[in-house]
Order: structure tokens, then sequence, then C-alpha cells
């Protein structure tokens, strides 16, 4: 069972994208959504889910955010429509 999550957000128009991991993917994303995430996502309104991975420990799901956070942009946008083709905010399906 996966307790840890690493998530990527962006914005409406998806030209700012924010990588991050948590504990509890649906309360982070509430959180973000209320502007009470990270400054840098309130700043850019970044609060639409496009991806998450879930992990069993927290040491995987650090792992897994650092290595999207080192990703280039190119690669993390295709990674989001492997996962999430038509770019949806998921977060009405978590």
């Amino acid at each position: 069972m996966e307790e840890f999550w690493a998530y990527i957000l962006g914005n409406k128009d998806n030209s700012v994208l924010y990588v991050g991991m948590t504990n509890n993917l649906r309360r982070r994303i509430s959180e973000h959504k209320e502007g009470a995430g990270a400054r840098f996502t309130t700043k850019y309104n970044v609060n639409r889910l496009l991806y998450y991975d879930g992990f069993q420990t927290r040491a995987q799901a650090l792992a897994r955010e650092k290595q999207l956070k080192n990703w280039h942009r190119d690669w993390k946008l295709n990674l989001i429509r492997e996962f999430n083709p038509e770019m949806r905010d998921l977060f009405e399906e978590i």
C-alpha cells in the first residue's frame, strides 16, 4: 500500500510546473488549492494535479521527487502526457 507520494502540479496553462512529495496526497493538494502550499505554488497559482506516483517508503518518494526536480521541462511534460494524456486536473480522482 502506498503511503508516500511524489507529484507534479501545473498552473492553468501548464506554463509553470512544480514537483513535490507528501505522505498525504489529498491533504497536500488541497493545501495547494487553498493557497496554503509552498510560496512558489501560491505565487504562480500552481494547483492542478497533473501526475502522481505512490511509494511504500519516504525514502523512495523523496528519491523520485529529487529525480523529477532534476529533469528537463520536456521530460516532465512527456511523463505527464503518458500518465494523463488530457492534462486534466486529477485531484477529484484521488
